[in-house]
């Protein structure tokens, strides 16, 4: 927990979640510190709520002690190979995520509402959004007994900057114009413009801290939960629990047994065997059978992944606004919901800012399913009666079967739309962003900047459908500096409308992560970053025999 003259002393749980849910509307965060009577805070940036309250938001069921100590689990994720990493810079698959969150901690976690909130850190401060101030906690020790401080910080993120070290997220960190320790338990980060969303970018399972100095990450030397057992990359890890861990009272369970089973038939007998607790990416045609086993439970956790329809702007016919609005139109989003997903999903609205995210517009209109009008916008383009390929693959999830139902209501339109079925192999590097009309899917990203950032500014690399606007980009910027929550949610939601109304990208729904656990797992949620609770379980549930 946090210094006593940061923590409020009593705030009951209801207005724990009234204000919570106030921040999340656009509340300051003064005006939050106000609500909680908490003096002596000062609301000067966006770590410096969540010195005090914050923590609560996210600790409050582990503080109070529910859970149980003691038991071993074993766990079946989807992909595994000998490239499996303890190097949390080196990341790649969802295995590797979970992994690094059982051995590790961050200088911020996420909270099931994707709200950063304190972890390493005790205190974040900034000026203007540009210079950062971090205080470390001073009771953290790590797995070989070495204390925590500023130097292990400032290693973990310089080396994310060298090519040597092959991070997966050194792009982000190229804004990272210096980083230094200020004292011997802080960290100043200076960023090359502002940037209120550091908190978050904190908080990505790469920038977990390791020691300084460290060149051999097999032994996962970290200050998280628990200590390595064993690692066989491609085989399976053992987790033995860290009983010397800065969090009292956690974790719960003692061992956690971690393997991976690529197929999905083959991980759903395992769980209703009882070889295996938990396991993620459960195919929505399985639910029914694990919701039939008494000892086991379907846990939908909606989350920011989606597959959308890709109409490029730079090309014919996406190159005509009216065909774009076209196509957005044809898609039958409940449909889709219910025939595709089986209903775990939400409806999208052509933005990808999911219902219940930090900055989600509820405002803006929702684009309804309307072939009559769709007919009108292609005549008015001259493409009434056009034929054209749309391409589809198993590697986006779901888009084999969403081309299907768009070519059936295309036929209602007068539009003949003839589905390209490619294999997954090569998709993406072959086939993605590089025709006039196909599908991708975008995995969750930790916050509205970095998703505005990679898929829809201008310039981006992975500017899905080539589309440029200036108005956006000018706004990216500009919130990027805004310290003010309510302003940078209004810039969010102005440009969430942009991208719904000019934007070459129609997004039917938000797909559910689906994990199958086991009856006695106890503490299960869910986060909407992944499965397996946006792969942070492991410090959180316990194992009821």
């Amino acid at each position: 927990m946090t210094d006593n003259k940061n923590t409020p002393e009593l705030i009951s749980g209801q207005d724990s979640l009234r204000v919570f849910e106030s921040l999340n509307r656009g509340m300051s965060r003064r005006n939050a510190l106000q609500m909680l009577g908490v003096a002596g805070v000062a609301a000067a940036g966006a770590g410096s709520l969540f010195g005090g309250a914050g923590r609560l938001f996210a600790d409050e069921a582990a503080a109070v002690g529910k859970g149980k100590p003691g038991g071993k689990i074993r766990v079946a994720g989807m992909s595994s190979s000998t490239a499996d990493t303890l190097d949390p810079a080196k990341g790649a698959l969802s295995t590797d995520y979970v992994r690094h969150f059982m051995f590790y901690n961050g200088l911020t976690r996420f909270d099931k509402h994707l709200v950063p909130q304190l972890e390493l850190a005790e205190r974040i401060d900034n000026t203007d959004a540009t210079l950062w101030t971090i205080a470390l906690r001073k009771d953290v020790t790590f797995h070989n007994g070495k204390p925590l401080t500023a130097a292990d910080v400032v290693f973990s993120l310089v080396r994310q900057k060298d090519p040597i070290t092959g991070s997966k997220v050194m792009a982000l960190l190229e804004q990272f114009a210096e980083i230094k320790a200020s004292g011997p338990n802080e960290v100043q980060i200076r960023l090359s413009a502002p940037n209120a969303e550091l908190p978050s970018i904190l908080a990505v399972s790469h920038l977990l801290i390791v020691p300084e100095g460290t060149t051999d990450f097999s032994k996962g030397i970290g200050t998280g939960p628990f200590t390595v057992g064993e690692f066989k990359p491609g085989v399976r890890s053992i987790a033995v629990r860290n009983k010397n861990y800065w969090k009292p009272g956690l974790p719960y369970l003692d061992e956690i047994e971690f393997i991976a089973i690529g197929d999905e038939p083959s991980r759903v007998n395992a769980l209703l065997s009882g070889d295996v607790h938990m396991i993620n990416e459960v195919n929505p045609r399985s639910t029914t059978r694990i919701a039939a086993s008494a000892r086991h439970r379907v846990v939908d956790a909606p989350s920011g992944n989606y597959t959308d329809l890709i109409i490029r702007q730079d090309q014919l016919p996406g190159k005509s606004p009216e065909f774009t609005q076209a196509m957005k139109l044809l898609l039958d989003r409940e449909q889709v919901k219910s025939a595709v997903f089986r209903g775990f999903a939400v409806v999208g609205n052509d933005h990808p800012i999911a219902p219940g995210s930090r900055y989600f517009n509820a405002d803006l209109p929702q684009t309804v399913y309307d072939p009559e009008k769709a007919r009108f916008l292609l005549k008015k383009a001259g493409m009434e009666s056009i034929t054209m390929p749309l391409m589809a693959s198993p590697a986006a999830t779901g888009s084999v079967d969403i081309a299907v139902l768009l070519q059936q209501s295309a036929k209602q339109a007068g539009l003949t739309l003839n589905v390209n079925r490619l294999p997954s192999d090569g998709y993406w590097s072959n086939h993605w962003m590089k025709h006039p009309l196909s599908f991708g899917n975008i995995n969750p990203r930790p916050n509205a900047d970095v998703m505005f950032s990679q898929f829809f500014q201008s310039k981006a690399p992975w500017n899905e459908s080539g589309w440029q606007n200036e108005q956006f980009d000018q706004l990216l910027m500009l919130a990027r500096g805004e310290t003010d929550d309510a302003k940078r949610a209004k810039m969010y939601a102005d440009m969430q409308t942009l991208v719904h109304d000019h934007c070459g990208i129609g997004v039917p729904v938000f797909i559910s992560n689906i994990d199958g656990v086991d009856q006695r797992i106890k503490g299960y949620d869910s986060n909407p970053l992944g499965g397996f609770m946006g792969y942070m379980f492991a410090e959180q549930v316990w194992l009821d025999a």
